[in-house]
């Protein structure tokens, strides 16, 4: 592995740079992120400049991410752990791989478990649809599509303006917000549309 082309191409989605870790319930949001999309690394003892100052505690950094994972995620994960030297410096890296059991959820600070998805270089709080599309994917049943007027009407929309977000979709076909969550999540697990997640919203489009 080459960790300075790592930390050269910089944090996105399946890496994070943290020069020591300071609080269980922020690391363990960046875990469960990694988890519920196609996993990550954490570079721990790495700026997020990308410069390498190295592990001073190699034991405490360690029994920061046990915690984190024992006490701060459900269901809890299996990171595995590796040391790097960098120009004498120690790196300790963290391997999450995408799970098989998602959603995976986060404490947070108001004492509420939360998921959290990998959008860029972000752990950003997913939303009901995308919360029922990782519950289902863990699903080994099929998704049986019914193309009542309701689809008909948003892939016709999807063909002439390209997105849609869930309230245009709501207005559209003038339905509650959780039947649109419905048909949104039957579509999205089927592979007929995309959900494209960002820190300020979240659209769909044809696939």
């Amino acid at each position: 592995m080459n960790i300075k082309k790592l930390i050269f191409e910089g944090e996105g989605v399946s890496l994070d740079f943290k020069k020591t870790i300071t609080r269980c319930d922020k690391i363990a949001k960046t875990m469960v992120a990694f988890a519920n999309n196609k996993g990550g690394r954490l570079l721990i003892g790495v700026a997020d400049d990308g410069s390498i100052p190295g592990v001073k505690y190699e034991d405490e950094e360690k029994y920061m991410i046990t915690k984190a994972n024992q006490q701060y995620i459900r269901p809890a994960l299996e990171p595995v752990f590796e040391e790097v030297y960098v120009d004498d410096k120690l790196v300790l890296i963290v391997n999450i791989e995408s799970s098989d059991t998602k959603p995976h959820y986060a404490l947070g600070e108001d004492g509420k478990w939360w998921v959290y998805v990998r959008v860029k270089d972000k752990s950003v709080l997913a939303s009901k649809i995308v919360v029922d599309v990782l519950k289902r994917s863990a699903d080994e049943q099929g998704v049986l599509i019914e193309y009542s007027a309701n689809e008909k009407a948003l892939l016709g929309y999807l063909q002439e303006h390209n997105r849609i977000d869930i309230k245009e979709f709501c207005k559209l076909l003038t339905i509650s917000r959780k039947n649109a969550q419905r048909i949104l999540v039957n579509l999205v697990l089927s592979g007929v549309i995309s959900i494209h997640t960002t820190e300020k919203e979240e659209y769909y489009t044809a696939i």
